[in-house]
């Protein structure tokens, strides 16, 4: 099942909880900071990974799209003077970012943080009314001009596939009656049509319309073509020796992290007398620890963000990076969302 931990910890989008780094002893075993490193930390958000490594002596890059993080971390930027360089910037751009010679590290939390939850304003929480926007940067298209504008098939794949919604095309449908007469602007709007469709039951775990905005999310943020470009990118980046260690919180942003470490762990040979045609395929990573990494019993009853969490982990090799190649990933045709009028 792919509910987004975002939803899980705030029961879809309810009441604030404090920010707890999640998997954060097993991230720092994985990565391995130290004096005389830079780790760039892509998914800054509330700090708590750089935090971490800024306490073991390695300098940190971060980055993070969100105007907001970036603007509540400057506190931490003076607390550290040079140890920490904080940048506006998606991480999928983070080999821009990196410093002559090459990352010792590459650390990445990937998912909607506590803090854009809890902001009505930015229009990730439908407990909270506020503006359909869903934007983790401010610039681009919201989750309103999606629904508002959007074909009802490309609706219905959107919410069947990015958000494992059964009822994908019945929304879709119901989505468009009512935009014929009046527009989708707020939050709730959106998740009293869908309980029309979907009216909650006592047994549901979870609001009627999570997986809608979990889908629209992570459509809006072009989530997976992100973190698929981040990987390939870490592999510019990190220099021989170099780690990149990634959290996941739901199966799609695993399965992509999982077929990048497949993918890249794997070689062949160069081909011999009877396939002298073959090209070697060398191995640009190789696994960090166990295969995945998942919260101890006492984390997830500490942190409930923390149950789905999974940590995977790979080490450069010295080979050269290979090609991106996105179609390791399997990821669908889905509309481009820079197409749809801001």
């Amino acid at each position: 099942m792919m509910v987004d931990s975002g939803d899980m910890e705030h029961g879809a989008g309810g009441g604030s909880m404090r920010h707890i780094p999640v998997l954060l002893h097993e991230v720092l075993t994985a990565l391995q900071p130290q004096s005389g490193q830079w780790v760039l930390d892509g998914t800054f958000g509330a700090g708590g990974y750089t935090k971490a490594i800024l306490d073991r002596g390695a300098q940190v890059i971060a980055l993070d799209r969100d105007p907001t993080a970036i603007a509540n971390g400057q506190a931490l930027v003076d607390a550290h003077k040079d140890a920490l360089v904080l940048i506006a910037s998606r991480f999928s751009d983070l080999d821009h970012h990196a410093p002559e010679g090459g990352l010792d590290g590459v650390v990445l939390d990937i998912g909607v943080s506590s803090m854009q939850i809890d902001q009505a304003e930015r229009g990730f929480s439908f407990q909270k009314d506020g503006p359909l926007d869903m934007r983790m940067s401010d610039a681009g298209p919201t989750a309103a001009d999606v629904v508002n504008t959007l074909k009802i098939s490309d609706l219905a794949r959107i919410f069947g596939f990015l958000g494992e919604e059964k009822q994908a095309g019945r929304i879709a449908r119901a989505i468009d009656k009512r935009r014929q007469s009046e527009r989708f602007a707020t939050t709730r709007e959106l998740a009293r049509l869908v309980e029309t469709v979907k009216p909650r039951r006592a047994r549901d775990k979870i609001h009627p319309a999570t997986r809608v905005f979990q889908a629209l999310r992570i459509f809006v943020n072009e989530e997976l073509k992100e973190l698929a470009s981040a990987l390939f990118a870490a592999e510019l980046a990190l220099k021989p020796g170099g780690r990149l260690v990634v959290v996941t919180f739901h199966s799609l942003e695993d399965r992509i992290v999982k077929r990048f470490f497949q993918d890249r762990f794997a070689r062949t040979g160069g081909g011999s007398r009877h396939l002298p045609m073959v090209e070697a395929v060398t191995a640009t990573f190789e696994p960090v620890g166990k295969p995945v990494i998942g919260a101890s019993e006492a984390e997830a009853d500490e942190n409930p963000r923390a149950r789905s969490a999974k940590l995977r982990a790979g080490q450069r090799t010295d080979f050269a990076p290979r090609k991106a190649d996105y179609s390791i990933f399997g990821l669908p045709e889905l509309p481009a969302i820079a197409t749809l009028g801001g």
